[in-house]
């Protein structure tokens, strides 16, 4: 035993009236390096576990079973109701001996404390602080060979291959001692960008990672999750690929990969050897694990009832409200049913380009059904393309900035819309909620150029890619939905490629078809107006050969139209000009053939 360590002790559940577990840590490791703990004889245990207990911890399962059939947990004569220990019992781990007492999930690390409250995380040395973490460590193709099924799983173990590193590296070591060595141990086998990768993964393992964090990694198409028991030791691998080792107690199965949660998904998807997974830390917590069984293991640490449960939070489902008829009635919209293909198109893909010739509305209702679907226009941001637009506005970029106190101006690493909608939809809590970005004449730009690597995730919504700029990875959050709008009447349309077209649903907005062909028909019986401008108006399109080129109805429905000698006014100055346009060069008389007494006559 340990005398340098003091004795721990646990607090059970509803446990008020009875003494607490008392635990000694112990020097003594078990075969893959996990740190023992000794559970004092007279500690008092729960006498039930929560119902998935023996699903999901068979190990402590089985061992309180094994320790009641020999008499050594047996129901207590001081304590009516509960268990005790008629001898010291000597486990695995701190969280292997408080999930035996308490039966349900426990970091033992943080559970067992001492009398003044001092958690064991305290006492361990190098140790990184601040709360637990989950962590991806890549075991499945190191050097051609699968280490989790070979080593990991069988021995309890996780590794990371430092086969140049020498010897003698202490646990806690900074980032910059071991830059250092990592410069002189590797100068000639690594390149630069792989000794700054080096770096981060070695200093993450030996330096950052603690016992009680959770340890994921992937082989065979499932996610296996474990928790670190110990601390970190350095060997001479013979065959070099796992030369750090950390004890870990692997949960008895795996998670098969495309059933996990698309967001995790995105953060596995990261090419490093280890990779920091807080950002997801409650969607691990839930695996494996249903509704009622995440409310029980939270009735069983007495969680506060009014706070919500980050696994169950995690879990909220994203959702777009069906457009009702409240909604085609505000946006004139003939049929409500074409609202709801438009909602569910972009459920479906998550970008919708919404085209026609101008005057059909296309901003108007993309903002509007963008503002209904995410509950108000602060979920809402809007940008215009235009042939200048580069990914530096777009995303992320160095941009002059002036320092507000020195006022002098040097370039910095800024955020553009998308990253910036990115971010606050990615944060917890605003993962349920739809976030729109409208992205309006979406043509006008070089989109290979202002996209870069992005056009890879807006098809794969699962994956991350390295940033060009900041380096970060990054993954296009699912809750974020882009609704671009396209003029067809701009020939700029030719700068849309087949992969544009592939990641985007196309809907039509022309005034040959509905929502559009009626619309200005409609609106006038709204504000009880004649319908000539309508007549007008169908009467204008049927003479234009082109639908790219038809006019749309927004130029109609404008208050200066109806004052005194508004329609001949917008006529003259807004739809001819359009028409000389479309005819330049081929000496088509604009005004007899689209004017408004031209029309007039071939309406009377």
């Amino acid at each position: 035993m340990a005398a340098k360590y003091p004795e721990f002790q646990l607090r059970l559940p509803s446990g008020d009236g009875i003494n607490r577990a008392r635990g000694l840590l112990l020097d003594e490791t078990g075969t893959n390096g996990s740190r023992k703990f000794l559970v004092r004889s007279g500690s008092p245990a729960r006498d039930h576990v929560m119902p998935s207990f023996a699903k999901h911890f068979r190990g402590q399962f089985r061992r309180r079973e094994e320790l009641k059939a020999a008499g050594v947990l047996v129901p207590s004569a001081r304590w009516p109701g509960w268990l005790e220990l008629t001898e010291d019992v000597e486990c695995g781990s701190p969280s292997f001996a408080a999930e035996l007492l308490v039966g349900a999930p426990r970091n033992g690390w943080i559970e067992w404390r001492t009398e003044d409250g001092a958690p064991l995380s305290d006492f361990m040395s190098g140790i990184w602080a601040g709360p637990n973490r989950p962590w991806l460590v890549r075991g499945s193709n190191v050097t051609g060979l699968d280490l989790v099924q070979r080593l990991w799983l069988p021995e309890g173990r996780v590794t990371l291959a430092a086969s140049r590193l020498r010897q003698g590296i202490q646990q806690g070591i900074s980032k910059e001692h071991l830059r250092a060595l990592v410069q002189e141990d590797y100068e000639s086998t690594a390149t630069y960008g792989q000794k700054q990768q080096l770096v981060e993964d070695q200093h993450a393992f030996l330096s950052r990672m603690k016992p009680g964090d959770t340890v994921c990694t992937i082989s065979g198409g499932k996610l296996y999750v474990g928790e670190i028991t110990g601390e970190v030791e350095q060997t001479e691998s013979e065959d070099r690929r796992s030369n750090l080792r950390r004890p870990v107690e692997w949960q008895p199965t795996g998670h098969p990969y495309d059933e996990l949660p698309e967001e995790l998904q995105q953060k596995l998807s990261i090419q490093h050897d280890v990779v920091d997974l807080t950002s997801v830390q409650a969607h691990i917590e839930g695996l494996g694990l249903t509704d009622e069984e995440l409310v029980e293991e939270a009735e069983a640490i007495e969680r506060d009832p009014s706070m919500e449960i980050p696994a169950l939070t995690a879990r909220r489902e994203l959702e777009l409200p069906e457009p009702t008829e409240e909604l085609a009635d505000e946006l004139l919209v003939h049929d409500s049913e074409w609202l709801r293909e438009v909602r569910d198109l972009l459920w479906d893909e998550r970008q919708l380009v919404l085209y026609g010739p101008p005057g059909t509305g296309k901003t108007f209702i993309a903002l509007k059904l963008a503002e209904f679907l995410g509950g108000g226009p602060e979920q809402v941001k809007l940008v215009q393309f235009h042939p200048s637009y580069a990914y530096e506005d777009f995303f992320e970029g160095f941009r002059p900035q002036e320092d507000a106190q020195t006022r002098e101006v040097a370039f910095r690493l800024t955020a553009g819309p998308l990253r910036e909608l990115a971010d606050l939809a990615s944060r917890e809590g605003n993962r349920h909620i739809p976030y729109f970005l409208i992205i309006d004449e979406i043509n006008r730009a070089n989109l290979a150029k202002v996209f870069g690597e992005l056009y890879f995730l807006l098809e794969y919504r699962n994956k991350s890619v390295r940033l060009t700029y900041s380096g970060d990875d990054f993954a296009l959050p699912p809750n974020l939905f882009v609704i671009g709008t396209m003029n067809t009447a701009d020939r700029s349309i030719a700068l849309v490629d087949a992969a544009m077209r592939r990641r985007f649903a196309f809907v039509e907005l022309s005034p040959r078809t509905e929502p559009t062909r009626g619309l200005l028909r409609r609106w006038l019986a709204k504000e009880g107006k004649d319908a000539e401008p309508a007549e007008l108006l169908d009467a204008l399109n049927s003479r234009i050969d082109d639908p790219d080129f038809r006019i749309g109805p927004s130029y109609l429905m404008k208050k200066g139209v109806y004052r005194e000698g508004g329609l001949e006014r917008t006529w003259r100055t807004k739809i001819l000009p359009l028409m000389e346009e479309h005819h330049y060069g081929e000496g088509v008389d604009i005004e007899k053939r689209y004017g408004l007494a031209a029309l007039r006559e071939s309406l009377g």
